[in-house]
């Protein structure tokens, strides 16, 4: 016991040694990268634009979109800089507070996207299941309240993976098998207990909600007579369901079975950095309003120049 505590205080910094297998693509990896995370920033930040120059778009849809789009910034932001540094040097090493403040904002903000995808679920339900309620549910007021809810759930819940996480002694190694700070290979590397830390992986917050939601959703487009009436409903909520289905089906490898997640980081590039790409993508191409919105702001543009 006096061993691990005093690994514990000895432990000043990890070293984040994912991707390190690959020192021979390591700067086609970083081209890449680099290159997504650059169409990830503007594909989001246009359409973020596009939402906000948009009147007839300041609608309580986009409004739940428009967070989404932010949180695809952000989301990257906080792990690919650090990844494409480690890429470029032989220095892999995180400082203990770099790594805690690292895998606070990262859970932050993904778990902020899971209940807003939960909130997004409900808003179809309501939509395509109780038509006649939804501009009670859609006030501007009551949108308001629901996106300040799902931040703030974000970041506490978060907080509470955090201080669990880091409150455990680590003493096996301080090198982690992931190119950023994470809960399943930081876990890894403990010698205490680490039956909380685990348990909070298996709670997937909203899933439920998300879940509940969409099997409603699906009973209710069945009970739609018309084929025409089935082929509109479904065409309503196909977009979200993918996005949910992209977000859950990495994160599962991610979280859920952490063996695939910190075993194989390059399934965390397909969760934390092709996703966020592919998100405006998906809502885009299929939305004629956003296209639209897109078109206008990029002419606009080009008459400025």
């Amino acid at each position: 016991e006096e061993m691990d505590i005093y690994n514990q205080t000895a432990i000043t910094e990890f070293i984040l040694i994912g991707l390190s297998d690959l020192p021979e693509v390591r700067y086609p990896l970083f081209v890449v990268f680099a290159a997504i995370y650059q169409v990830t920033l503007v594909g989001n930040g246009a359409i973020l634009l596009a939402i906000g120059t948009e009147r007839k778009l300041h609608t309580p849809m986009y409004y739940f979109l428009a967070n989404m789009y932010l949180l695809d910034i952000f989301c990257p932001s906080t792990t690919v800089p650090k990844m494409l540094k480690n890429l470029l040097t032989e220095n892999k090493s995180i400082s203990f507070v770099g790594c805690a403040l690292e895998l606070y904002f990262l859970g932050a903000l993904v778990g902020t996207e899971v209940f807003l995808l939960a909130v997004m679920a409900y808003d179809q339900y309501v939509a395509i299941c109780f038509p006649l309620r939804y501009t009670v549910f859609t006030t501007k007021g009551c949108c308001v309240q629901l996106m300040v809810g799902t931040w703030a759930a974000g970041f506490l819940n978060s907080l509470l993976h955090t201080v669990f996480t880091f409150h455990l002694f680590f003493c096996k190694s301080k090198q982690v098998n992931q190119y950023y700070c994470d809960i399943p290979p930081l876990v890894a590397l403990s010698c205490s207990s680490t039956y909380v830390a685990e348990m909070l992986l298996f709670v997937v917050n909203a899933f439920l909600i998300t879940g509940i939601s969409y099997i409603y959703i699906i009973c209710t487009i069945l009970k739609i007579r018309s084929a025409e009436g089935k082929r509109r409903a479904f065409s309503t909520c196909a977009s979200h369901l993918l996005v949910v289905c992209l977000l859950y089906g990495t994160g599962i490898f991610t979280y859920i079975h952490p063996s695939f997640g910190h075993h194989s980081p390059l399934i965390s590039v397909l969760y934390g950095v092709i996703t966020p790409l592919l998100n405006p993508i998906i809502y885009s191409l299929r939305n004629k309003e956003i296209k639209g919105a897109l078109k206008k702001v990029l002419c606009h543009k080009i008459c400025l120049q």
